[in-house]
Parts: structure tokens; sequence; C-alpha cells
């Protein structure tokens, strides 16, 4: 895996984009150094604005600033939006720039899925909230349940390393960014002065090396439950491994929670995962279906003592094909925190799944269907891998040369 556990890290849970907002917006905007912004979504409205008059004070204030977002999640922000970015210094890329068929979107394959922030190496948000009014609960009538983190302490190295060698590199290799946070660190002691706070790791998945990191921290928690496993998950359709062991553990006894959409901003992402209904809830796992809003959030407790935020959901597409960035936090403070307000969710918000609703998938030609859509599901990254075999490119947004 491409984690490095490190000791002495702080975490602040920020969910939706009423917590998450402000304070992102008041850390870049505060910048004197140095800002490293990656997005799946930027979008030209109240809230993208808002991103980029922090990023303009911050550039102004002589700060470095680097925003790397994909090319397909945001395909047609305007010249009037990112003019006076260049205009102030903001190095602008773009992943894998959209490719249109007839008006169309065609290359979704391979994104970079991540929602990072680091800022003069001392504070970093990771999650799954992107840069659109759509994240905003209490304005928008679709505002998307979701989270993230804010981070202090030595694993903000490891972060800004990641997002600096991105800046030119689209997939680093392990070497490049742990060879550059060490150096780092070197360059400030003071980052490693602490030994008390929260162990924590940052892991990723690309199409190299760390193809199924995130997906094997997941596994190795479940696999070690004793008491509880709770995962909330927007895009919930995990390869045959993880559901294994979500069914072992449940089976041995643990409480395995899994909160889902119930009110999906995709409806074919719903009709996907209930064909894993049955299976999942005659080992004993419980389903929950959010139905408030869109379920967006990409988290997991164990036990209290492991905890996940990030970009990743559980379905092919995260697991197999994008690029993704999680943090993995073992701290029972930060658990129980998440734990409790993920437990307020499914108390307030979520409908249980019981054993009977799945009658209809009794069926013979019902369940041949389910058996059918799951395994070319299940292998779909396969098979997309095979015509997907060009490495994906990070274009300038400006005068430099591509």
């Amino acid at each position: 895996m491409n984690s490095h556990w490190v000791p002495g890290n702080h975490f602040k849970l920020l969910e939706n984009g009423e917590g998450y907002y402000p304070r992102v917006f008041e850390v870049i905007a505060a910048a004197e150094r140095e800002v490293l912004l990656e997005t799946f979504i930027l979008f030209d409205d109240k809230v993208g604005r808002q991103l980029q008059q922090a990023l303009l004070a911050a550039a102004g204030r002589g700060a470095e600033v680097h925003v790397l977002i994909d090319g397909w999640g945001s395909p047609d922000l305007p010249e009037s939006f990112t003019q006076p970015l260049l205009d102030a210094g903001v190095r602008l890329r773009s992943f894998e720039p959209v490719q249109r068929l007839f008006g169309a979107r065609i290359n979704l394959l391979r994104r970079m899925h991540n929602k990072l922030v680091v800022v003069d190496g001392e504070r970093a948000f990771v999650g799954g909230i992107n840069y659109s009014e759509d994240h905003l609960t209490e304005s928008h009538p679709q505002g998307k349940q979701d989270y993230a983190v804010e981070v202090e302490g030595p694993l903000v190295g490891q972060i800004q390393a990641f997002c600096r060698a991105n800046v030119l590199a689209p997939q680093p290799t392990r070497g490049q960014w742990i060879q550059r946070w060490r150096a780092d660190l070197e360059d400030d002691s003071s980052q490693g002065a602490e030994d008390n706070g929260a162990v924590a790791a940052f892991v990723t998945r690309d199409n190299h090396l760390h193809r199924t990191d995130i997906e094997r921290h997941y596994r190795a928690a479940v696999r070690s439950a004793q008491r509880r496993v709770l995962i909330a998950n927007a895009y919930f359709f995990p390869g045959y491994r993880l559901l294994r062991d979500l069914r072992r553990a449940a089976r041995r006894g643990v409480q395995v929670d899994l909160v889902l959409q119930g009110h999906p901003d995709q409806p074919w992402v719903k009709r996907a995962t209930e064909l894993l209904y049955r299976h999942l809830l005659r080992a004993g796992v419980n389903i929950f279906e959010y139905n408030e809003r869109p379920l967006h959030g990409k988290v997991a407790v164990v036990d209290d003592t492991w905890a996940t935020v990030g970009s990743s959901n559980l379905d092919p597409t995260s697991l197999s094909l994008n690029l993704e960035a999680n943090v993995v936090v073992r701290d029972v403070e930060f658990a129980r925190h998440l734990r409790e307000r993920i437990d307020h969710l499914m108390a307030e918000s979520c409908e249980r799944v019981e054993r009977q609703a799945t009658g209809r998938l009794h069926s013979f030609w019902i369940a041949l269907r389910s058996m059918v859509v799951f395994h070319a599901l299940r292998r779909f990254p396969v098979w997309a891998a095979k015509v997907t075999v060009r490495e994906p490119r990070v274009v300038a947004m400006h005068s430099e040369a591509p």
C-alpha cells in the first residue's frame, strides 16, 4: 500500500458545504506561500466564485497558487472565470481535457476524482466535497450530504508532496511523493515535532502501482472488526472480495450497517446497488437508505477506532479506474465523532431496508438478470482498462506550454 502511518495529527470533521466552504476559503485566502488545490468539479456559480476570490486573495499576497481540475468534471469554465485567475498568476491546469462527440462528453474513464487542498504546507483538506452550489444543503433543493476533514500535523507533508507531484505529473509514484515529503521534513523539522494526536495515513489509488490500496484498507478494517462496521457511501457496488468480507463480518456477529442512497442524484445508481441487497441482507448486513437528499459521502467507521474520509466511492470506477485520495485515521475521538454524525443521519433521515422488501428479486428471471449485471459491472474495469491505454494529460490553461 502507498500509506505511511504517522502520529501527531489533528482532524476536524467538516460536514456539507455549509461546514466546508467558509473554512477552506478562509484558509486559502490567508495563504502566504503556497496553495495546492485539486478538484473533480469546479463550477462558475456562487460557490465557485467564492473560491475564485479566495484564490485571488492568496495570489495577491504573493502565494504560489496551483489549481488542478478534472477536464470531464469541470468542462465549461468560461473565460470570464478563468482569466482573472490567470492574470493573477494562478497556475490553472486541466486533467485530461474533455473530449466531445456531437456535444456529449465521451472520455469518462480514468478521471482525476481527488478533492484536496494544501495551504502553506501547514494545513490540508481531504474529502468528497466539490465546488458547486449543489453541496449547500440549506439553500439547494438537491444539496448533497457529504463530508471532508481539515488536517494539521505531519500528515500534511505527505499530502503536500503528493499534490506538488501532481502539478506536472498526473500519476506520481510512491517514491516520488514520499521522497519529496521526507525532504520537506528535513527542511522543516517542526512538522514532526508532536508525538501526540491521531495516527493517520494518506492513501491514494492510481492506475500504476497503487490500484487497490484504498480497497485494501477497507478490507483490512472490516476483517479486523470486533463490534461494528459503519459505512456511508454514495455509489456502492464493490468487488467480490469486499462484499465477502462484509458478509463474513456480519456472520461472525459484527454489526454491519450500510448507509446508501435512497434518493440518488443518478437513478441508475440505486438500481445497480439494489442488485446486492438480497445477497447482503441474507448474511445479516443492515442496509439503510438516506432519503432526505442525494448522499455524496464516502466515509466509514470501524469499532470507534478506525475511520476514513475521502473521495473514493465503493464502486468500479473509484476502486478500479479513477484517481482517488482518502485519509485513514486511527483515533478514538475522531472515529467516535464521525460515527455519531452518521448515526444521527440514520436516525433522522434513513429508512431501513427489510428482507421482505426484496422479495421481488426471488423470481428466476430477476435473479438471472441480477447475476449478469453484477458480473458485468464487476468486470467492467478490466474491459475498460484494455481500451483506455493512453496516458492521461495535464494541460495548462494559460500561456505555459502543455
